[in-house]
């Protein structure tokens, strides 16, 4: 099929104009969507695994060690919980059930703000830290075994680099 003038993707919803028998998307796009979605689902099942592994060897369920992971990068070990709900991608309610916990296990303490005593800190207690280094540890040994010696340093180099470049928010810690 021939396509007329336009942005040549073979989409007429995207710009390229096509034949009138042309369905959208045609055999190239439901192509690139295929590997988009190997791409998406190849990553999200590596990072559950990753997460397994670390919940397997520090103890760490994978939600309590994502907030004590930006918190271990925050300021002062210290964030609001809107910002720990924004990194973690969680609602309040489910934020707090996070933090709740991890208060109870003494590895955050809630604080409240000096400059706004409306807003509520959620800050790494010394035990939190120590937590979250040794599972950091098991993070980076199983990112060793299950990404880096099968793809070699340079690939993955590579890899997050162009994948970093993608991120449409690259200051957003979250």
């Amino acid at each position: 099929m021939a396509e007329a003038a336009g942005d040549g993707d073979g989409c007429a919803a995207h710009g390229g104009a096509t034949a009138a028998d042309e369905v959208c998307p045609n055999a190239r796009e439901l192509a690139l969507l295929h590997q988009w979605h190997a791409l998406h689902t190849g990553v999200r099942r590596l990072n559950d695994g990753l997460l397994a592994d670390v919940e397997q060897q520090a103890g760490l369920a994978p939600s309590s060690f994502q907030a004590l992971l930006f918190l271990m990068t925050a300021p002062g070990q210290a964030a609001p919980m809107n910002q720990l709900s924004q990194a973690l991608g969680f609602s309040t309610a489910g934020t707090t059930k996070v933090v709740d916990r991890l208060a109870e296990a003494g590895l955050v303490e809630r604080r409240p703000s000096a400059a706004d005593r409306r807003v509520i800190f959620t800050a790494l207690t010394p035990d939190g830290a120590r937590s979250v280094l040794a599972a950091s540890c098991s993070l980076a040994g199983a990112v060793r075994t299950r990404v880096v010696e099968p793809l070699g340093e340079d690939v993955f180099a590579s890899l997050a680099a162009a994948v970093g470049s993608l991120d449409p928010d690259p200051e957003d810690c979250g």
